[in-house]
């Protein structure tokens, strides 16, 4: 099988490729610069060598983006991959969304919830699947957020954060199997609300830290307290925050 990866040089993007590899395969990923091993050129800003890139391709797994400018990379870029892709080759394209783009009015959201709507539109033969965040990036959100020695965390929110490697094989038998032409959600292992969350971080690696639960007004921490941050339906990763943790 032909397969393409974008994005592969991203947090997803190495787990992704690992899950993919199988022998006989011919596995190549996407970058603008087209260095190391198995690259191929091509930029999703710009449109440039994409056909080229493109050429050949039977599975396209779409990880890429770019939350600092996603309105051009990720929705004008999709675009311009679904113009570029091979459609007598294709037979799946996988797209990597996250849970709640749809429930969550936030401006990054909303750009990733109008590429799926690029790609559905877009009559290729695709899967679109949301994931929710992961462990390590959770990580360096309450790193950021700890002024001291205090960890300030939004009160009620909850969140399912999942393990990178569990979407990732997940990912790859998406990828093997025919299109469902629908939207489908990943999650970790267990629903936690942040401040618990924050609580075993604390434990874990910043004993000195003491958290403190605070009221976030508007109308993205509403939706966060609501729920909107966890999956609905779909499979479930198996290795939990604490385990990450304790690893």
């Amino acid at each position: 099988m032909d397969l393409l990866v974008t994005g592969a040089s991203g947090r997803l993007g190495p787990s992704l490729v690992q899950a993919l590899h199988r022998d006989g395969d011919r596995l190549r990923q996407l970058s603008r610069r087209g260095t190391g091993p198995d690259a191929v050129r091509g930029d999703l800003a710009t449109g440039a060598d994409l056909p080229a890139a493109l050429a050949g391709a039977e599975v396209v797994v779409h990880a890429a983006s770019d939350p600092r400018n996603a309105w051009a990379v990720d929705v004008a870029g999709t675009r311009r991959l679904v113009q570029s892709v091979d459609r007598g080759r294709l037979q799946h394209l996988v797209y990597v969304s996250i849970v709640g783009v749809d429930r969550i009015p936030w401006s990054y959201y909303r750009a990733k919830y109008a590429t799926e709507q690029v790609l559905l539109a877009s009559g290729l033969p695709v899967t679109i699947v949301r994931v929710t965040q992961f462990h390590g990036f959770v990580d360096e959100l309450l790193a950021t957020a700890r002024k001291g020695p205090v960890l300030p965390v939004p009160m009620g929110w909850r969140v399912q954060p999942v393990d990178v490697a569990d979407a990732a094989r997940y990912l790859a038998g998406v990828a093997r199997q025919a299109p469902s032409g629908a939207i489908v959600d990943f999650g970790g292992p267990e629903e936690l609300a942040v401040a618990d969350l924050a609580r075993m971080w604390a434990a874990a690696r910043e004993p000195g830290a003491h958290v403190v639960s605070t009221p976030f007004p508007g109308r993205l921490s509403s939706a966060l307290r609501d729920g909107a941050a966890l999956p609905i339906g779909g499979e479930r990763g198996q290795r939990s925050y604490a385990d990450h943790l304790a690893a």
